[in-house]
């Protein structure tokens, strides 16, 4: 077992940071938090995760801004990318696919669907 991986959590609901924080750092993860798209990218260049949990409406940024400039940096091109979504938007979805999300959650989730879908994408 190698280093942790590293997940960065971007979402402007801090009950929501809270709950994936907490349910990810049990799994072993190693998290870090944004709170609007801008920070998003900063902290992506910082911490260079390994995966993105990347909700879609948010301050400075949306989630879809910040996936296309994530997209757009050579060096983060192995980040995968999960957006957050809320339940319903299927143009959300297929427009965060289009843009080069590797996968979407609907909120509200399943913890137990979230931490497989993150597990089989950093596998």
């Amino acid at each position: 077992m190698g280093l942790a991986h590293r997940i960065l959590i971007v979402d402007d609901e801090p009950n929501i940071v809270i709950s994936l924080e907490y349910l990810l750092k049990k799994e072993g993860f190693d998290i870090s938090v944004a709170t609007d798209g801008e920070a998003a990218l900063a902290r992506a260049a910082e911490v260079r995760p390994d995966l993105i949990l990347l909700d879609v409406m948010m301050p400075k940024k949306s989630g879809f801004e910040v996936c296309e400039a994530l997209r757009g940096d050579a060096t983060l091109a192995d980040l995968k990318i999960v957006m957050l979504t809320a339940k319903g938007r299927e143009t959300e979805v297929t427009k965060g696919l289009a843009l080069g999300a590797n996968a979407y959650i609907t909120k509200p989730f399943s913890t137990k669907e979230l931490v497989a879908k993150i597990k089989s994408l950093l596998e």
